[in-house]
């Protein structure tokens, strides 16, 4: 039996969102991106978590579409694109393109970083990547167009001229790279990002925590 394409864990008051399809560096199909759509709902609705941490399996955040599956008939027939059809809004909730759940969230990212999945790290508000991790949005590569929000989002976080570039230039950049920018926020070992994710979390509850008095 094939392991979900995405896991949910509660460790107090921080969800923990992972992507786990390691094997195609969890590239977005059809349920990754239904049971993400479902997982920020979740943190949205449960009152008992007040931020959320997303990261990867595998070494890799995310790679960006499954455009292997794309090409052919890999998403078929079944319940993950079933719920895509009778919810047509259902992928942008997944990818934060409009809708964002009411937490903040700290974004852990090693290894690739690419097309898709710098269209979640852009909704996110703390970014943690590991020394390792790779950025881009590549979409340009294939003739496609970044239709999660980078147009608007990207120009906004970093200066005009370096959004422009990482649009129409499809280049991949490093994390340092990414951090002189402003793309991300902290550069970490490998190693470290999710330990570094936890301690932004746990920092964030605090201060949450200071100013509605409960300290």
């Amino acid at each position: 039996m094939s392991s979900p394409h995405l896991l949910l864990e509660k460790d107090g008051h921080v969800a923990i969102v992972t992507l786990n399809r390691p094997e195609s560096r969890n590239a977005l199909s059809t349920e990754l991106l239904v049971r993400l759509a479902d997982a920020w709902k979740s943190i949205e609705d449960d009152p008992q978590i007040r931020v959320a941490i997303l990261t990867g399996s595998g070494g890799h955040f995310c790679a960006g579409a499954d455009l292997k599956a794309m090409g052919g008939d890999g998403f078929g027939d079944n319940e993950w694109t079933a719920r895509c059809k009778d919810d047509p809004e259902i992928h942008w909730r997944a990818l934060l393109r409009k809708d964002r759940p009411n937490k903040p969230v700290v974004c852990a990212v090693e290894g690739y970083c690419l097309a898709g999945g710098m269209e979640i790290l852009q909704a996110t508000e703390i970014r943690i990547a590991g020394a390792g991790a790779r950025f881009g949005l590549t979409e340009a590569k294939w003739s496609l167009f970044p239709l999660g929000g980078s147009t608007v989002r990207l120009q906004r976080q970093v200066p005009y001229t370096r959004a422009a570039e990482i649009l129409l230039g499809a280049q991949i950049y490093s994390a340092e790279e990414a951090r002189a920018m402003g793309l991300i926020g902290h550069v970490v070992a490998d190693d470290q990002v999710l330990v570094e994710a936890r301690k932004w979390a746990r920092q964030s509850i605090e201060e949450l925590a200071r100013r509605s008095g409960m300290l």
